[in-house]
């Protein structure tokens, strides 16, 4: 089916080197065209997440693709440096690759809720870009299908599952437990929202620094105080712990603004992709830094009966799309079955009273066109180009064809 895509994760690449190749949305919206125009490209949707970076082509019939040398000429960095630190999949194993990520089964933070989220967004974007094609569409609705009813069938975590909650979970490991303690969230993108909620619901008196409020427009958690981002340094003297997860390009804090705190928090948690907080910032012996690679998995409830199931339901995700996939191929075939059955009608001299009352060639198309679809719309699971083929050299004997 000429389907390829490659992949940098956290399971392959460190952090330093997927900050390298971490896109934001507007980066997505501008990247997508030009891998369109590359030679061979049918569709394409980029993948852009804080643990994953994956490009996913459709070629041409007969195109030799390299989606990380595309990737790579369209965003300005050396494909030879992630050679080794990319996995590339192609067809089936694509095909089974997405399923299990919207699913969650690949997430650093085993069950993630939020790439299924990411998933579908990804697909949007390539749709509103017009870079992707009817395979790669339908391909990316069924993983977000198999997702949703992973997600609903299958209990894959004891807890809710997502880096602001491992982070937050983090955060009680370090200090025993939460109540009582003063939060700082820098950022108020879902990310934010979502750790400032769960430090809120562990008993934290939050506040989230915010760059302009709006009323109405700005959504902050229920419970949280908010601040001025730029003067984030003075809410943050005193505070136990720092949560920073914006998508900004430049660092929320660095390592001077902490030094230069009498008393900086504890523990900063970094959520953010690229960095947020400048890595020399954990050096300070005040002070413990995680990011997002510190995280982990810290659920230990996943159970084999529960990932079994999960697998299961990918691979009943997996059979649908290629039943749709065949019956695709198989629909040039079925017009060459439609003419030849026209044809073997008018051959038979059976129906030369019929001709002479009128023409009937377009009565006759009709109804031929009308029977097979009815024919092999009944039979659409079962439906393939090379049965077709078949059915279409049988009909040819003695049609003059």
């Amino acid at each position: 089916m000429n389907l390829i895509m490659t992949g940098i994760d956290f399971v392959h690449a460190p952090m330093a080197q997927r900050e390298r190749v971490s896109f934001v949305r507007g980066q997505v919206q501008a990247l997508l065209p030009e891998l369109a125009r590359m030679p061979g490209v049918a569709g394409c949707v980029l993948l852009a997440t804080c643990n994953r970076t994956e490009l996913y082509v459709h070629g041409e019939e007969g195109a030799l693709l390299d989606p990380l040398a595309m990737l790579a000429r369209a965003a300005g960095f050396d494909a030879a440096s992630f050679r080794g630190l990319s996995v590339t999949r192609a067809d089936k194993a694509c095909v089974q690759h997405l399923m299990a990520v919207a699913a969650g089964l690949e997430s650093q933070i085993f069950g993630d809720d939020q790439i299924l989220t990411q998933v579908r967004d990804a697909a949007a974007l390539a749709r509103e870009a017009q870079t992707t094609d009817s395979v790669l569409d339908t391909l990316f609705r069924r993983a977000v299908t198999a997702g949703k009813r992973v997600r609903t069938e299958v209990r894959l975590t004891g807890v809710p599952a997502s880096a602001a909650a491992a982070g937050v979970r983090r955060a009680q490991d370090f200090f025993g437990a939460l109540q009582g303690r003063r939060a700082v969230v820098i950022g108020n993108g879902e990310m934010g929202r979502l750790a400032a909620s769960a430090l809120r619901a562990a008993g934290c008196a939050v506040t989230v620094t915010l760059r302009s409020y709006h009323h109405g427009e700005t959504i902050v958690p229920a419970g949280c105080d908010t601040f001025p981002y730029d003067r984030r340094c003075e809410v943050l003297e005193g505070a136990d712990l720092a949560v920073s997860a914006t998508t900004s390009p430049h660092f929320t804090l660095t390592a001077r603004q902490i030094a230069a705190l009498h008393q900086p928090p504890r523990l900063l948690l970094d959520l953010a992709m690229p960095r947020d907080i400048e890595q020399a910032a954990g050096e300070d012996a005040r002070v413990t830094l995680y990011n997002l690679d510190d995280l982990g998995d810290l659920d230990d409830s996943r159970n084999a009966a529960a990932k079994q199931a999960a697998a299961c339901i990918l691979d009943e995700e997996q059979a649908e799309f290629y039943r749709w996939y065949a019956y695709r191929q198989a629909l040039p075939v079925i017009a060459e079955v439609k003419d030849t059955a026209l044809a073997r009608l008018r051959y038979d001299h059976a129906y030369d009273d019929l001709y002479r009352d009128g023409d009937m060639d377009g009565l006759m198309e009709l109804a031929v066109g009308k029977t097979v679809d009815l024919l092999l719309g009944g039979m659409k699971d079962l439906v393939d180009a090379g049965r077709l083929e078949a059915c279409l050299a049988h009909m040819r004997k003695g049609s003059g064809r």
